[in-house]
């Protein structure tokens, strides 16, 4: 890493939690550059919808690219927790940049986790440089939080998988030089007729048939994408014929807890942003900061994103402990993200007129943060996985 992380005892962090050194210093660093070079240039991002080359290359030179990646093959080995810590930092200066980050980091995590030596060696290296940059390949058209519907097929031909299907919604797609896809090796077999496969995009059949036009995220591309005979080795199964749904599903908490702390990054960039419009804005011959319908307007806000804060992180902590812990990361991504676009339209109310222009980021965070409430399962299907664990 970098900026030199080391592991150290616990520290009393500002905004009242415990974090241990490393973690202060892995927040703090990716405060900085969250702040010093990714905050200076989205708003142009989101206006232009331009593929962040440059901040990418800086975020991967610090260790940000292959956070979740072991050390011997390039990564920076962090805790789950450091993750989530500079995923926040990263997603208050641009949200979409950190769902690329995020997708790239979880896309490789499975082949650090699951992966042959031969795999790791391939895969990994590049993905911690930023060379490649990862994708997931699981939503399908017809098929979203029902993953077990997926139809994409993979039939063995010697030794290969040829690879037929559609893949949609898929973050990072257009841009990806290493994709996870999970196909129906066995239609027989239900769920265990799954397997995962790690494909380079360069593979003839790869096609991005489009790059959807969304309400926001604009720097994070999502792309429709076409397998059309795509030759992948059998090497590049992932884990084992069949293991894929489980390998799948193995991963679920862990996303849902980064898009907790995704969407808490976003409302405090929001909350901020109104406190010091607050401050300086001058209604009746005062800032209207003295206003008491501002001023406790803004005490729920910093109340709710503290109450999401700590969600996350009890389920990050339980996850670290080996925990079970469904449940918990289910609440977490459920209240973070109802609880950010609230607090992002109850800034843009503080703003007035003003937060409706993009002259202010606001009216950006609105449009951000929404989203976080339907990728790695909508609001509703948390409240499923909460309700059967009652």
């Amino acid at each position: 890493m970098g900026t030199g992380f080391q592991s150290g005892e616990a520290a009393v962090d500002a905004d009242g939690a415990f974090l241990t050194d490393e973690q202060v210093m892995v927040r703090d660093a990716a405060r900085r550059v969250a702040r010093e070079v990714i905050d200076k240039t989205a708003a142009l991002r989101d206006r232009t919808k331009a593929w962040p080359h440059q901040e990418l290359a800086t975020l991967a030179g610090l260790g940000f690219m292959g956070m979740l990646l072991p050390q011997d093959y390039g990564g920076s080995g962090m805790s789950f927790m450091s993750y989530c810590l500079a995923l926040e930092e990263i997603c208050a200066a641009d949200c979409g940049l950190g769902t690329i980050v995020h997708v790239h980091n979880m896309s490789h995590y499975p082949i650090a986790r699951f992966g042959t030596a031969a795999q790791k060696e391939q895969f990994l290296p590049p993905a911690a440089r930023g060379e490649k940059i990862g994708a997931w390949l699981l939503t399908e058209p017809h098929a979203g939080s029902d993953t077990a519907a997926i139809k994409t097929s993979a039939r063995r031909e010697g030794d290969a998988f040829i690879l037929n299907g559609t893949k949609q919604f898929i973050s990072n797609g257009s841009e990806a030089g290493t994709a996870m896809v999970v196909a129906v090796t066995d239609p027989a077999a239900g769920k265990r007729g799954v397997t995962a496969f790690i494909l380079d995009t360069a593979t003839p059949g790869y096609k991005v048939l489009r790059v959807e036009n969304k309400l926001g995220q604009h720097t994070a591309h999502t792309a429709q994408i076409q397998l059309d005979n795509v030759r992948v080795p059998v090497a590049n199964v992932l884990g084992t014929v069949g293991g894929g749904y489980a390998l799948t599903m193995s991963g679920l908490a862990d996303g849902r807890i980064a898009i907790a702390a995704q969407a808490v990054g976003v409302a405090q960039a929001a909350l901020e942003a109104a406190v010091r419009y607050a401050r300086e804005r001058e209604a009746y011959g005062a800032p209207i900061m003295n206003l008491q319908s501002v001023s406790f307007s803004l005490a729920d806000m910093a109340t709710r994103i503290e109450a999401a804060r700590q969600l996350y992180r009890h389920a990050a902590r339980m996850l670290l402990a080996g925990l079970p812990c469904n449940k918990e990361a289910s609440m977490a991504k459920l209240y973070a993200t109802e609880m950010a676009e609230r607090v992002c339209s109850d800034a843009l109310q503080v703003f007035g007129g003003y937060g409706y222009l993009q002259d202010f980021p606001v009216e950006r965070y609105c449009r951000d943060v929404r989203v976080c409430k339907i990728y790695e399962g909508t609001s509703d299907i948390q409240k499923l996985i909460i309700s059967r664990s009652l």
